[in-house]
């Protein structure tokens, strides 16, 4: 993956997201969440597609700065984390990332992430989409990009979906007991349709 190709992702991401903005917020209301994930995901995504860099480390850095300036709220936040991980791994002057290269970025970026939540999967959060396609990454990595992301955006579709069936344990929707079973997971669905952006069309 080249440094152009995954700008383009996150292009792509911020036009999805725009997309099925009112999606994600009633998601999150029908849950016990306050309605505003879309707006919050939408932000978050605009502000990674804002992001400039000469290599894969100052943009990853860019990303976080544009998060903590441009957005708030734990949407920005847990994304900004997960990216600073990132960009703590990879070395300067690195554009461009064979697929081993990318599964490993975001495999530090997931265990950065690992300090600031201990979300894990089961508990009805972005982590139901985001640790099962992190794991296919690495997974699949040997079979080349195509088939790496192709995984991964499977791997977060099916997490996704099935936060359905649980409770949730976090953020205002906890409140609800049982009664937050039903719904998938607003950041879930969301963080599943961003992995989509990685798969060619």
């Amino acid at each position: 993956m080249t440094l152009e190709q995954f700008k383009q992702v996150w292009a792509k991401a911020a036009v999805k997201t725009a997309e099925n903005e009112k999606n994600y917020s009633a998601l999150d209301a029908a849950a016990g969440g306050d309605g505003d994930h879309g707006e919050a995901i939408v932000a978050a995504t605009k502000a990674l597609a804002a992001a400039q860099g000469t290599d894969f480390k100052s943009l990853l850095s860019d990303m976080v700065s544009h998060l903590e300036s441009d957005v708030s709220g734990s949407t920005s936040s847990l994304y900004g984390t997960l990216f600073e991980g990132m960009a703590d791994f990879v070395d300067a002057g690195v554009v461009e990332l064979d697929a081993q290269g990318v599964a490993d970025m975001f495999a530090a970026g997931l265990e950065e992430l690992g300090f600031a939540t201990q979300a894990k999967v089961g508990d009805k959060t972005f982590m139901d989409a985001l640790i099962p396609a992190i794991e296919a990454l690495k997974a699949h990595a040997a079979e080349g990009e195509a088939a790496m992301f192709a995984a991964a955006a499977a791997a977060a579709k099916a997490g996704s979906d099935a936060t359905a069936k649980m409770q949730a344990r976090f953020g205002r929707a906890r409140n609800l007991g049982e009664r937050s079973i039903g719904p998938i997971d607003a950041g879930s669905a969301s963080n599943a349709d961003i992995w989509s952006c990685f798969v060619a069309p």
